[in-house]
């Protein structure tokens, strides 16, 4: 009934006999990588276990009362039967929702950047209240998170900031708040109470394995030079700060969070991985068909994707036409009613069209 779950369940159970092979244990890297892939699929395995030894039951049930004579040992064994079929409906939702969820369900890291765009020091604001909004909204979810760069601009407001969310479901459930956010609103250096429009744009990328992304030393050039803005006197007088540039495909990071060049090198190739994760998730989903991952977006950052209008205190997804009144609880991390929204729209978007070949 759903032979993608089916599909990754029969793998899992390969993987399971290649971790007991002597030869994979004792090579150490083909051993990692079947460590990450069997890991991945941990949880789809969990299910469709249960899902598999419910059909065991139904079956064996149905068995009984073909074969039971006596009519109150019957009637047991029906009473038994309507039970475990309002399982297996239930179980069938939860199997529905992993096969439409795809491969992000498995995921539980991310790499989030939000940059401040078009509208000057009012965009650096506005990407601030975004980075306050998700920091409240991770916490709730009591997801882990850790800063990895930080460029702060006038006033208060960002550059640009860079994060790492690791727990259950995270790349789940914030896979779609990548793209344009737009907001209108009086700015705080508006004398004439004028409303501004400004933008800034968020990325949300899955964080990359180590085995997933192999990166060659001679491909990397390190730069390392002085942290600027605020840090202290110990990070502004040392090179600390690092500039890392994947040549091959000439993707840059950069990090200055830390006092320590090794911290910095180590959260910069975080990001670098995760982006070069990303560019080569969408080049094989482009490959393998025309049609695109969702009908939600493309999570480029230049599609527009939400407005957060403060004088009537509403917020608009354009992409599912979501319009939710409650921008004052939005800002305060209560994004439930939009992802739910969102998730919920992906999954019917798959449900129409074949999504077994995720």
């Amino acid at each position: 009934m759903f032979p993608s779950l089916e599909t990754k369940y029969q793998r899992f159970l390969e993987l399971e006999l290649k971790l007991q092979d002597p030869e994979i244990l004792s090579n150490q890297t083909k051993m990692l990588a079947i460590q990450k892939e069997y890991g991945g699929l941990q949880k789809v395995a969990a299910v469709m276990k249960g899902y598999h030894s419910l059909l065991d039951d139904i079956e064996a049930a149905q068995m009984m009362i073909e074969e039971e004579k006596d009519p109150k040992s019957r009637e047991y064994f029906e009473v038994e039967l309507e039970g475990l079929n309002t399982k297996m409906e239930a179980m069938k939702t939860s199997l529905e929702d992993m096969a439409t969820a795809g491969d992000s369900i498995t995921r539980g890291g991310l790499i989030m950047e939000i940059r401040a765009g078009t509208g000057g020091e009012e965009a650096a604001l506005f990407a601030r209240d975004l980075l306050e909004m998700y920091t409240k909204y991770i916490d709730m979810q009591g997801w882990k998170k850790e800063l990895l760069d930080l460029s702060p601009a006038d006033m208060g407001g960002i550059k640009e900031v860079v994060l790492s969310v690791t727990g259950d479901g995270a790349y789940h459930r914030l896979q779609f708040e990548s793209g344009g956010h737009r907001v209108q609103r009086v700015p705080e250096t508006e004398t004439q109470g004028r409303i501004h429009t400004s933008a800034a744009t968020v990325a949300v990328l899955p964080e990359a394995e180590d085995v997933e992304i192999e990166i060659k030393e001679e491909d990397l050039q390190i730069d390392t030079y002085r942290a600027s803005g605020p840090g202290g006197q110990k990070v502004n007088k040392t090179e600390s700060a690092i500039r890392i540039t994947h040549i091959p495909t000439g993707t840059v990071v950069t990090c200055q969070d830390e006092k320590s060049q090794h911290k910095n090198r180590a959260k910069a190739m975080k990001v670098l991985k995760s982006r070069i994760l990303e560019v080569k998730t969408r080049e094989s989903e482009q490959a393998r068909s025309a049609q695109r991952r969702t009908l939600i977006g493309t999570g480029d950052r230049s599609e527009r994707i939400r407005t957060y209008n403060f004088p009537q205190s509403r917020i608009t997804d354009h992409r599912i036409g979501l319009t939710v009144y409650k921008l004052d609880q939005v800002m305060l991390g209560n994004l439930d009613e939009l992802i739910n929204g969102l998730l919920e729209f992906d999954r019917q978007e798959r449900l129409k069209g074949d999504f077994a070949a995720n």
